[in-house]
């Protein structure tokens, strides 16, 4: 495979035998995304002089035994990078340049990574389409009519279009889980809290937002295990604590204990992702893993997204102007309390009390202990990780005015946040692997879940299946 599509780990590799220098594999990628990326626009944020430098000085005197030894990265544009703006798609914020890089940056860097852009996102980080009055939109590489999803949309098209070495983004509804799945690349949404989020202290927050996270989208199940060893640990800046994450239980098929959840009644799965979920099941069995198409947490699926929707709009509440607590207010009004779509609970919850969050929280962890009991039992849970494969580029109107069709019943398009908030609202990690492809030709993934700090084990699974089951696989046309 020419330089391109090769996994972060093989480039190091190849840098450090000297086989390619940092400033030519750099080179190598500037010129894809030059002549590439205006076909997706990915790419939206260049720091190639900055890159060249630091390319320049890894040749001269740097570690060659860093993990990340010169392979050159695109981040997702929300990231701080000292000295470039941070906007999540406001045009307000392109004048504001970052005092200090995120915490993740500086990682990536010690690790001798080169940054040499930023990827695009949708406003707010808060869409599965990643357009914004900033930079436009982003297409699908697989199919340029098609979302990369989002909210790290932008960062699953440039791997997926072979821009660059290693992405990074975050996730607290699906934002790398779904674009990793709609543009069948890796990628990993790590335990909560496990990879701090710190930035600038001008615009971002001191402390964590529940849910959010940051992980790694990448072309192999290895650069994953390689970006979170990279990215994982406290934050020195508070604690000197260090940990070590569980091995996994195991590396072999043959002894892995797997509960499949291919759909849910009620909440709406494409036939063909719950039909080729279904297959892998039955591959796992004939390879000789213990499986389960019925093996549950003990708690109602239902009763437990609606509580993911209620925590998650109270996590992201402190990003909301006035106007936009008025919208919701009006919203939630106008909707009646019968109203149980995802847009309605949400907007239910614009006014509720720090006593009512406490309550909340109380049933989450509750339901967090019982998705301990059920990893006491298996390894991982296998599950989609949205209802659909990428959708067509829908850019009218709010999310919560949108609809979409899935097996020909139309739903509200922010119902699909079952599968992403059934697990990731409970702060399990969960990695994304290549599942197939629909019929039409776009990607699917595989949502892998473990338990609390279970991570490894995710990540493992991945890379079982990347070798037993499917690996990544270029889009046509992107040679």
């Amino acid at each position: 495979m020419e330089l391109s599509f090769q996994s972060a780990t093989r480039l190091a590799t190849r840098v450090r035998a000297g086989e390619v220098s940092p400033g030519e594999l750099l080179e190598h990628y500037i010129a894809r995304v030059e002549r590439l990326d205006p076909r997706i626009n990915a790419v939206v944020v260049r720091d190639f002089d900055r890159a060249r430098d630091r390319a320049r000085a890894l040749e001269a005197g740097g570690d060659r035994s860093a993990p990340l030894f010169g392979v050159p990265m695109t981040v997702k544009e929300s990231f701080d990078i000292a000295g470039l703006s941070s906007t999540r798609g406001h045009v307000e914020a392109l004048a504001h340049r970052a005092g200090t890089s995120s915490l993740a940056i500086r990682r990536l860097e010690a690790a001798g990574a080169v940054v040499f852009g930023k990827t695009n996102v949708p406003v707010d980080l808060a869409d599965w389409q990643s357009y914004n009055p900033v930079y436009g939109a982003t297409s699908n590489p697989w199919n340029v009519a098609h979302t990369p999803g989002g909210s790290s949309g932008g960062s699953a098209a440039s791997m997926a279009a072979g821009l660059a070495g290693l992405e990074v983004g975050t996730d607290i509804g699906g934002s790398v889980r779904v674009p990793a799945h709609y543009c069948g690349v890796f990628g990993h949404k790590p335990t909560w809290a496990l990879c701090p989020m710190t930035g600038d202290p001008a615009t971002s927050p001191a402390a964590p937002t529940d849910i959010s996270v940051l992980g790694p989208i990448a072309r192999s199940a290895a650069d994953l295990a390689l970006a979170l060893d990279v990215l994982a640990g406290p934050d020195p800046a508070e604690t000197a604590l260090t940990f070590n994450l569980p091995a996994p239980r195991t590396t072999s098929l043959r002894e892995l204990r797997v509960a499949v959840w291919s759909q849910e009644p009620g909440q709406a799965t494409d036939a063909e992702l719950t039909a080729k979920l279904d297959e892998l099941a039955a591959f796992l069995e004939r390879e000789g893993a213990t499986v389960s198409r019925t093996a549950r947490p003990p708690f109602a699926a239902v009763d437990a997204y609606h509580l993911y929707l209620k925590v998650l709009d109270a996590a992201w509440s402190g990003r909301l102007t006035e106007q936009q607590l008025v919208d919701k207010r009006v919203g939630a009004a106008r909707r009646g309390p019968d109203d149980m779509s995802a847009d309605a609970i949400m907007m239910r919850g614009v006014d509720m009390t720090h006593r009512t969050w406490l309550g909340l929280n109380e049933k989450r962890a509750k339901y967090r202990r019982a998705w301990s009991a059920f990893f006491r039992e298996w390894d991982v849970l296998l599950c989609p990780p949205i209802a659909t494969a990428a959708l067509p580029h829908m850019q009218d109107g709010n999310t919560w005015e949108r609809t979409i069709t899935v097996n020909g019943r139309t739903i509200a398009y922010n119902d699909m946040l079952f599968w992403p908030g059934l697990t990731g609202g409970y702060h399990l990690p969960a990695s994304i692997a290549p599942l197939g492809f629909t019929r039409a030709g776009l990607p699917l993934g595989v949502q892998i879940v473990g338990p609390i700090y279970g991570d490894r084990m995710t990540i493992a699974v991945a890379g079982m299946l990347e070798q037993a089951w499917l690996g990544f696989a270029a889009p046509a046309g992107w040679e």
